[in-house]
């Protein structure tokens, strides 16, 4: 725009200010027109607002600036030399129409960010109402998970009180079996030991039977000691692990079988004494049937013999001659023979003679084989003394 210069001095108030108000018109749309394209750009909801109100509040400022200066400019010049302003020409009313339109237009993109500003603001107050109520449920849950998790763990140690109790309950059931076994075969053997003492004499029946009561007592006495210490060892053991029960289980067995042992030892030598002591009445007896059988077979012999000898006419009764006699199978004679001479021929040959005279000695045969063997060959001795 061409500025005309002033001819007159007293031009000088109405030129400058309108140059002025020209100039100042100007840049307030260059500064709009430069920040508009920021206006635009949507980087933060309240930088947004806070440019667009900015800019929108120093364009009004402005204008009202250039207002308020130029009344300045017109109330400095003298009131009486005061005219009126000219009336702006069409390029002005233009631009000034122009500034009107652009400021409307930064009203309403103010007014449109200010309504995106409240609604970013609400849909970040329903986000955190909507987390804040996740997170309520979330704590809801967690707190839900763990009484139900404490729930969980009471239910399993309630399980695992009553798996111990049914563990100690089977135990204790295990203990009494193993005792009612234990008092069975004590009876069966003390039942066992009565059979066999009831065999034996009065006198070995005796010591026995106190032996045994000794045993009884010391055995009633270690059970005694050892169910005591099954008690104490049970309180004990209760609150061990079931691998120290399972080893004192073990020792117990242990011991149950060597005391099981001991008694078959003590009950394997009563049986080979009870053994012992009838073999050897056995064989008395024998001995003493078999001495009772010689003796009579003997005798019988004798009586044969001495029924057969005819006694030399010059035997003397200090005469005397023992004579071997060896017999068969049958009570045959096999063989007579000397043992012992008399010193006199006739004597002793009328001796062999009335062996072989009262033989065969058939009585023989009726003897077991063992005394037949025995009394196969035997001695006589010849007396005339005896005889007569």
């Amino acid at each position: 725009m061409a500025i005309k210069p002033p001819r007159d001095p007293q031009d000088v108030g109405y030129t400058w200010p309108t140059v002025l108000a020209v100039a100042v018109h100007l840049l307030v749309v260059l500064f709009s027109l430069v920040s508009l394209p920021s206006s635009t750009a949507e980087p933060d909801s309240s930088s947004i607002v806070q440019a667009t109100f900015v800019s929108t509040e120093t364009f009004t400022d402005q204008a009202q600036q250039t207002t308020d200066q130029q009344a300045a400019l017109n109330s400095s010049t003298d009131p009486d030399e005061a005219e009126p302003a000219p009336e702006p020409d069409a390029s002005e009313q233009e631009a000034l129409q122009q500034q009107a339109d652009e400021a409307a237009a930064r009203e309403e993109a103010q007014a449109r960010a200010e309504e995106q500003a409240r609604e970013l603001q609400e849909a970040r107050a329903q986000a955190e109402a909507e987390a804040q109520r996740r997170e309520e449920e979330a704590q809801r849950l967690a707190e839900q998970q763990e009484l139900e998790a404490q729930a969980r763990e009471e239910a399993q140690r309630e399980a695992e009180a009553e798996a111990q109790r049914q563990r100690e309950a089977e135990a204790e059931a295990q203990r009494q079996r193993e005792a009612e076994a234990e008092a069975q075969r004590q009876r069966e053997a003390e039942a066992e030991a009565q059979r066999q003492r009831e065999a034996e004499a009065e006198a070995q029946r005796q010591r026995e039977a106190e032996a045994e009561a000794q045993r009884q007592r010391e055995a009633e006495a270690e059970a005694q000691r050892q169910r005591e210490a099954e008690a104490e060892a049970q309180r004990q053991r209760e609150a061990e692990a079931e691998a120290q029960r399972q080893r004192e289980a073990e020792a117990e067995a242990q011991r149950q079988r060597e005391a099981e042992a001991e008694a078959q030892r003590q009950r394997e030598a009563e049986a080979a004494m009870q053994r012992q002591l009838e073999g050897e009445a056995q064989a008395a007896a024998n001995a003493q049937q078999a001495q009772q059988a010689a003796n009579g077979f003997i005798n019988i012999v004798r009586r044969a013999v001495e029924q057969a000898w005819l006694i030399p006419a010059g035997a003397s009764d200090a005469m005397s001659a023992t004579i071997q006699v060896r017999l068969g199978p049958s009570g045959e004679v096999l063989l007579t023979t000397i043992a012992s001479s008399s010193g006199d021929s006739a004597f002793d040959r009328s001796a062999m003679q009335a062996v072989e005279h009262a033989a065969p000695f058939s009585e023989l045969r009726d003897l077991p084989a063992e005394q037949q063997r025995n009394l196969r060959q035997f001695n006589l001795r010849f007396t005339p003394g005896d005889v007569r």
